[in-house]
C-alpha cells in the first residue's frame, strides 16, 4: 500500500482519481499487515505531511496517518516515540527547520492519536522541557502561534513550578519581540491572531497557576522600561492587559509608582509604551491601566515624568481618534491627559490644529458610533477652552464648526477640571508624610497666613468673591507691573487658576499694607479693607489725569464714565442733612462713601427711650471703633492684660438684632441738642437740631461694617458687642432717588461675610463666608419675599444647593459650608460674630440687556480670558510648584520609614469653630507651625 500511495502522490492523475485511491489505501488500514509495513507507511505519511509539496499531499498524509495510527496502535506508539519527537523539535526533518510551524502542527496531530496510551506521558515530558527551550530562542509569531495550540490542547506539555514561572516570563518577552511588517488587511489580522492564541495561552496559565501572574507582569514591566536605544518592545505585549484582573490596579500601581528602585527614566519609558499599546486594536483594559499609571504618578507627586510623556505622546493619543476599532480608548486616556495637564495649555495647543478636520470626519463617517463620540470629544474641548480661554485665534474655528452641539454648564466644567487636576489625586499609597495638602474639594484657592495676616486673608477672599469686580479687575488692561492694581490683578489670576492649595500672597501684602500697620501684629479688616480701596481709587484717578493731559481735546471723548472701578463698583453717596427746629432752615452736603458703618443701638435706649431718634449722649460716649484680629495672646502692657479694662457687652435682648435694623439705625433723625447743639448760620446760635442721612447713590457692591467694639469713656472699659445679629440673605436699601418723596428700596443680596472671633478688640482671628453670585441669580419677587426676617420669609430658592453655595475661607483651608452655618455661627460659637457684610446689588427693572449685561457696564456675564502676561506668570509658577511637590515628596520618601507622624485630614466647619487654632485652623505656609509659639492662626 504505501508503494501504491506514494506512486500516486507523483503521478498525474486528476484529483477525483487520487480521492478514490487514497479511500483504497485508508480501507486497506483496517486489514492486517506487517509490522514492516506499518513503519513504512508511518514513514511515508509523515514525509508527506511535512516535505509535501502542495496542501493535497498534506491532506492526504493526515488522513491516511490518522488511519493507520487507529487500527495499529501499538506499532505508532513505537513509531512516534519520544527520542522521535525530541529528534523533530531538535534537529527538525530531512531538510526542514526545526523552527517550522509544520513540525508543531504534526506532533499536535500524532499527540491527538496518542491521547489515550501511557507512553505518552513521556512524550508530555520531553515537550515541556522543549518548549521552554523553544520559547527562549524567540520564535516567530506563527510558530509561537501554533505551539500556544498544541500546549491550549495539551496542558500536560506546559512547564510546571519554577519552570512553567520562567516559562511564563519567557513567553512574555518573546511577545514583544513580535513584530508585523504587512501591508494587506489578512495579512494584519493573521498576525492579530498568532498574538492572540500566545496571550490566551498565557490567560490560561495564569488561571491554573495564580503564582504565574506577578512575575509574568514584573517582566512585562522590565521590557517596556527597558532604556536599551536598540530595543523596541512590540506594541502586541498589549494583547496581555485584558488577561490582567482589574482587582489588580491598586496593588500593582502602588507596588510600580513606589518602588524607589524604579528610576524615572524608566518609568517615563514604560508610560510611554503603555501609552503605545492605544493602537492595538483587541486590547481591552489598556486605557483603563494607562489612566490608572497616570493617576499613581500623580498622587506620589512625580510630575516631571507626567509633564514629558504628556508633551511627547498627546499627539499620538489625538491621532488614535481617527481609529473606530481604537477610538474609545483613546479619548479615555486623552481626557485625562488633557484635563490634568492645567499648569500649561501647552498639551492642549498641540492637538488644537486637529479638532476641525476630526470633527468633521466624525460629522460625516456614517458610523451609528460616531454622533455619541463626537458629544464627548466637544465635551472634552469645551473643558479645555475654558480652562485656557484667550486665544481666539485658534479657537475660533474650532468653536465654529461645534456651534450646533450641547455645551456643558459652567458649574460642570468646572467640577471635571477640579477632579482631573493631578494635585487632586489623593494618594492612597502612602501615609504619613508622603500625603500632600491638595487642593481642597471646592476648587478654591487658599491664602497661606503670613504672620497675623488673617485680617488681609479675609478681605482679599470677599472680594475675590464678588464676582463682577473680579471679573472686571481680571480683564483690565494695566500698563506697568507696579501699581498696586495690577498686583491685585495678578493675584486674583492666582487664586482662580494656581494649582496650590494655598497661594502666599507676600507681594501683594507689601504693597498693601497701610503704613502704621505693624508687620507681624494684628490689624482691624475692616480699616485694612478701607484703605485697600481708597488706594487703588487715587491710583486710577492719578492715571487718568496722566493719561487726560497726554491727550489733545479732540481726543477727548465727551460723556465718558471718569469713575474709577472702585468707584463704580463699591461707591455711594449719602446726603447728610441738618434741619435747624427753631428756623426750618436746611443744610445739606453730599458724600460718596464706599462702606456704612453701623452703630449698635445703645442698652438704655431700648428700655428707657421709645421715641425712634438717635440718642443725644450715649452714642458720644460709646465711642464704637473696630475690631483687630490676629492673636488671642496678648502683648504686655496692653489694655486686655487689666482684667477690670476689659467687659463684654450684651446690648440687646430677644428678639435678635438684625442687619436691616442697624441700616434703620443708621438712617434713622439724630436730635442735636445740649452740648451737641447745631450752631445755625441763620440764627447765628447754637440751636436744637434734626440731623438725618440719606442714601442718594447706591453701589453696586455695599459694604456694611457692624461696629462691635466700643469705648466707654467714663468708665475706660473696651468692650465688645457679642450681640447674634441676623443676617438675610436679602434685604432691600432704602434710597432717594430725584427728591425727597421719591424713595426707592433697591434690592441688594448677599455675597460674603467676614467673622472675627475673639472677646477682645486686642487679638482674634477673621475668616469669611462668600457665595460666588451675579447678578440675575435672584428675581425681584424673591428679594421682596426674603427681605423678611428668616421665620417671616419664605425658602431660598436654591436652599436645595446652598449647602454648596457658600464656602468657608479660613486662611489655608477652603471648605463647603451651608448659610444656616453661616446664621448660626454666633449661637454655637458666641465669640465668633459678624463683622464685615457684603451684598451685592440686584437688578432692577430696565436695566437686564444683552443677557446679563449691565447697561452701566458692570456686569459680565462670563469669566475673562487670561491675559498672555498673567498666563505666563501662572504656568511658570505651576510648574515650579509641580517641582516643589515632586522634590518634596522625594524627600520624605525617604524619610517616611522612620517618621510616624500623620496630619489630621480636613473635616467639616460643624464640629469647631471656624476661628478655633486647631490643626485645621487658618494657618498655612509662612504662619504655621513655626510661628506657634505665638498662638497666631
Amino acid at each position: 500500500m504505501d508503494k501504491i500511495l506514494e506512486g500516486l502522490v507523483s503521478s498525474n492523475h486528476s484529483v477525483s482519481v487520487k480521492r478514490a485511491i487514497v479511500k483504497k489505501v485508508v480501507e486497506a488500514a483496517e486489514k492486517e499487515v506487517t509490522e514492516e509495513q506499518c513503519q513504512a507507511m508511518f514513514a511515508l505519511t509523515t514525509r508527506l505531511i511535512l516535505l509535501g509539496e502542495d496542501a493535497f499531499q498534506k491532506q492526504i498524509g493526515f488522513q491516511v496517518l490518522e488511519s493507520y495510527a487507529r487500527y495499529h496502535r501499538p506499532e505508532f506508539e513505537a513509531f512516534f516515540s519520544k527520542e522521535f519527537v525530541l529528534s523533530l523539535l531538535q534537529q527538525g526533518y530531512g531538510q526542514l527547520d526545526r523552527k517550522d510551524p509544520a513540525i508543531i502542527d504534526y506532533i499536535h496531530c500524532c499527540l491527538r492519536l496518542l491521547i489515550s496510551c501511557p507512553l505518552v506521558l513521556e512524550i508530555f515530558n520531553v515537550i515541556q522541557v522543549e518548549v521552554l527551550r523553544m520559547v527562549c530562542e524567540r520564535p516567530e509569531p506563527a510558530l509561537c502561534a501554533r505551539l500556544s495550540t498544541l500546549l491550549s490542547d495539551f496542558v500536560q506539555c506546559i512547564p510546571r513550578d519554577k519552570s512553567g514561572i520562567l516559562f511564563c516570563q519567557q513567553l512574555v518577552r518573546t511577545i514583544s519581540y513580535f513584530h508585523c511588517f504587512a501591508t494587506q488587511e489578512r495579512e494584519l489580522r493573521e498576525y492579530v491572531g498568532q498574538v492572540t492564541k500566545v496571550s490566551t495561552l498565557l490567560q490560561n496559565i495564569w488561571k491554573a497557576d495564580p503564582a504565574t501572574l506577578l512575575p509574568s507582569l514584573q517582566e512585562v514591566f522590565a521590557i517596556i522600561s527597558s532604556t536599551d536605544p536598540s530595543f523596541d518592545p512590540s506594541i502586541a505585549l498589549a494583547s496581555l492587559v485584558q488577561h490582567i484582573p482589574i482587582q489588580m490596579i491598586t496593588v500593582l500601581i502602588k507596588s510600580l509608582t513606589t518602588d524607589q528602585n524604579v528610576k524615572d527614566a524608566s518609568m517615563t519609558k514604560a508610560l510611554c509604551r503603555m501609552i503605545d499599546w492605544l493602537s492595538w486594536p483587541l486590547a481591552q483594559h489598556v486605557d483603563t491601566w494607562v489612566i490608572a499609571l497616570l493617576k499613581g504618578l500623580a498622587a506620589v507627586q512625580k510630575f516631571t515624568i507626567l509633564i514629558d510623556v504628556t508633551l511627547l505622546k498627546i499627539e499620538l493619543v489625538f491621532n488614535r481618534l481617527w481609529y473606530p476599532i481604537v477610538r474609545q480608548g483613546a479619548l479615555a486616556v486623552l481626557s485625562h491627559m488633557l484635563l490634568s495637564f492645567q499648569h500649561s495649555p501647552e498639551a492642549f495647543h498641540l492637538v488644537v490644529p486637529n479638532v476641525v478636520p476630526l470633527v468633521q470626519s466624525l460629522r460625516t463617517d456614517g458610523l451609528p458610533t460616531s454622533k455619541a463620540f463626537l458629544l464627548q470629544f466637544t465635551e472634552l474641548i469645551h473643558c479645555m477652552m475654558y480652562q485656557y480661554s484667550g486665544f481666539p485665534d485658534l479657537y475660533d474655528q474650532i468653536l465654529e464648526v461645534i456651534k450646533d452641539l450641547p455645551k456643558p454648564g459652567e458649574e460642570k466644567i468646572k467640577l471635571v477640571l477640579n477632579q482631573s487636576a493631578w494635585t487632586s489625586q489623593s494618594n492612597s499609597f502612602a501615609s504619613g508624610l508622603l500625603r500632600q495638602a491638595v487642593k481642597s474639594e471646592t476648587g478654591k484657592t487658599g491664602l497661606v497666613n503670613l504672620g497675623n495676616t488673617c485680617y488681609m486673608n479675609s478681605i482679599i477672599q470677599t472680594l475675590f468673591m464678588a464676582t463682577d469686580f473680579r471679573r472686571h479687575v481680571l480683564s483690565l488692561h494695566l500698563n506697568g507691573s507696579n501699581t498696586l492694581m495690577k498686583k491685585l490683578q495678578l493675584l486674583f489670576a492666582f487664586l482662580a487658576h494656581t494649582q496650590r492649595a494655598a497661594y502666599a500672597p507676600r507681594n501683594f501684602l507689601e504693597a498693601s499694607r497701610p503704613p502704621w500697620f505693624n508687620v507681624g501684629s494684628q490689624q482691624d479688616c475692616s480699616e485694612y479693607l478701607r484703605f485697600l480701596l481708597d488706594r487703588l481709587h487715587e491710583e486710577e484717578k492719578t492715571l487718568q489725569v496722566l493719561e487726560s493731559s497726554s491727550l489733545t481735546p479732540a481726543e477727548t471723548k465727551l460723556g465718558d464714565d471718569q469713575r474709577t472701578l472702585i468707584e463704580k463698583m463699591f461707591g455711594g453717596k449719602l446726603i447728610t442733612g441738618i434741619r435747624c427746629m427753631h428756623c426750618n432752615c436746611i443744610s445739606e452736603k453730599e458724600e460718596p462713601f464706599t462702606d456704612l458703618s453701623l452703630a449698635f443701638c445703645p442698652f438704655a435706649t431700648t428700655q428707657d427711650n421709645p421715641q425712634p431718634e438717635r440718642p443725644l449722649e450715649e452714642p458720644k460716649v460709646l465711642c464704637q471703633g473696630s475690631v483687630n484680629g490676629g492673636s488671642e495672646i496678648l502683648e504686655p502692657g496692653s489694655a486686655k492684660a487689666l482684667a477690670s479694662n476689659v467687659d463684654l457687652m450684651q446690648v440687646t435682648n430677644e428678639p435678635h438684632l438684625s442687619v436691616p435694623d442697624l441700616v434703620n439705625y443708621f438712617l434713622a433723625p439724630e436730635i442735636l441738642d445740649g452740648e451737641n447743639a447745631y450752631f445755625c448760620e441763620k440764627c447765628s446760635s447754637l440751636e436744637r437740631a434734626e440731623k438725618t442721612m440719606k442714601v442718594v447713590s447706591a453701589p453696586e457692591y455695599l459694604i456694611l461694617t457692624l461696629l462691635r467694639f466700643s469705648y466707654d469713656a467714663k468708665c475706660h472699659v473696651r468692650r465688645k458687642i457679642l450681640d447674634n445679629v441676623t443676617i438675610p440673605p436679602f434685604m432691600r436699601l432704602p434710597t432717594n432717588r430725584g427728591g425727597e418723596m421719591l424713595v426707592q428700596s433697591v434690592p441688594y443680596v448677599l455675597s460674603s461675610v467676614v467673622m472675627h472671633s475673639g472677646i477682645s478688640s486686642e487679638s482674634g482671628h477673621y475668616y469669611s463666608y462668600g457665595r460666588n453670585i451675579n447678578g440675575a441669580e435672584c428675581s425681584l419677587s424673591t428679594c421682596s419675599a426674603l427681605s423678611l426676617p428668616p421665620e417671616q420669609g419664605h425658602t431660598s430658592p436654591n436652599s436645595g444647593h446652598e449647602a454648596r453655595d457658600w464656602l468657608l475661607f479660613n486662611d489655608s483651608r477652603v471648605t463647603f459650608t451651608s448659610f444656616q452655618s453661616v446664621q448660626n455661627i454666633t449661637n454655637r460659637f458666641p465669640k465668633d460674630t459678624a463683622y464685615v457684610l457684603m451684598y451685592r446689588k440686584q437688578e432692577l427693572p430696565g436695566e437686564n440687556i444683552n443677557g446679563g449685561l449691565m447697561a452701566n457696564g458692570m456686569r459680565l456675564c462670563a469669566e475673562p480670558p487670561l491675559q498672555k502676561e498673567l498666563l505666563d506668570a501662572i504656568i511658570k509658577d505651576n510648574k515650579l510648584y509641580l517641582q516643589e511637590q515632586e522634590l518634596s515628596a522625594r524627600t520624605q520618601a525617604l524619610q517616611a520609614p522612620s517618621s510616624s507622624c500623620s496630619f489630621r485630614p480636613n473635616g467639616s466647619d460643624d464640629n469647631n469653630p471656624p476661628g478655633s487654632c486647631g490643626p485645621s485652623g487658618g494657618g498655612g505656609g509662612g504662619g504655621g507651625f513655626n510661628t506657634i509659639s505665638r498662638l497666631v492662626f
